[in-house]
């Protein structure tokens, strides 16, 4: 991950963490909101291809807005099997950094100008980077893709 960053000019901060078991343990165990920290969600298109999704820890991907901005009808996550075969990472790990494809990334309107924390291709690391400098790194597409979380108990 850190030669795959360096050839994009990113500069990261790769950290050891204990395991997580959701974005709000993981925030409090990194110190940051679960707002800064950002999914990267592997999105199966209809033709087989695939795509990045990156989405702040304390929202969920829109589909429909997704869909909307990539311009087709059908996107579904894939199994995990799927998913460790099109990037390299394992589900909880995921990045475009480092990952076996350039698949296009989309990224969320929330993490524009932020400091993020995001998967580091294996568990118990977590990578920070500017939002900024990732989104230009990967000419990622930024737009409203995603929705608040529901509500617990909702």
């Amino acid at each position: 991950m850190r030669a795959a960053a360096s050839t994009r000019h990113l500069d990261i901060e790769v950290r050891e963490r204990p395991d997580a078991h959701s974005v709000v343990e993981a925030a409090q165990v990194l110190g940051v909101r679960p707002a800064d920290i950002v999914k990267t969600l592997v999105v199966k298109r209809h033709d087989g291809d695939f795509l990045f999704a990156l989405i702040p820890g304390d929202r969920a991907i829109s589909w429909p807005k997704l869909r909307a901005v990539v311009g087709v009808n059908r996107l579904r996550m894939p199994e995990p099997e799927l998913a460790l075969e099109a990037t390299g990472y394992a589900r909880g790990t995921i990045t475009p950094i480092g990952s076996d494809h350039d698949w296009p990334v989309y990224a969320d309107a929330d993490i524009v100008g932020r400091r993020i924390a995001m998967g580091a291709g294996a568990r118990g690391y977590s990578a920070f980077v500017d939002a900024d400098a990732l989104i230009a790194a990967y000419g990622a597409a930024v737009a409203d893709i995603s929705r608040p979380l529901p509500e617990p108990g909702r």
